[in-house]
């Protein structure tokens, strides 16, 4: 399918488009316009999930359902901060609540093993 033509589609022909996406798939600027569109949050909730930058996310990290899916995909020691932050600002609890899951496992991960 012509990806300009995803947000003409109904919303169940767009979760089928979405869903049916293979990594990798080169679709994530059409994928964002989703996202960004007024859609069910369920659409553009999946629409998220399929993102492989994950750092085009984070412009929408104001967002409950799109916070969520973001802080899951960050596991790098550079993401400390960020979760950290999120943890201190963001006004919808399941983003505080998923941030500060992710940051105890990113620390866990990352902190050096007891001899």
């Amino acid at each position: 399918m012509d990806p300009s033509g995803w947000l003409s589609l109904s919303d169940d022909e767009l979760l089928f488009q979405v869903e049916s996406l293979q990594r990798p798939h080169g679709q994530d600027q059409h994928l964002l316009e989703v996202l960004r569109s007024d859609r069910h949050f369920f659409v553009r909730q999946e629409a998220a999930k399929m993102i492989e930058d994950a750092e085009l996310l984070k412009a929408h990290a104001g967002d409950r359902h799109i916070g969520q899916i973001l802080v899951r995909s960050m596991n790098r020691i550079e993401d400390v901060a960020y979760l950290e932050r999120l943890i201190a600002e963001s006004r919808h609890i399941e983003v505080r609540k998923a941030a500060e899951v992710q940051l105890g496992a990113l620390v866990s991960r990352l902190r050096p093993p007891r001899e």
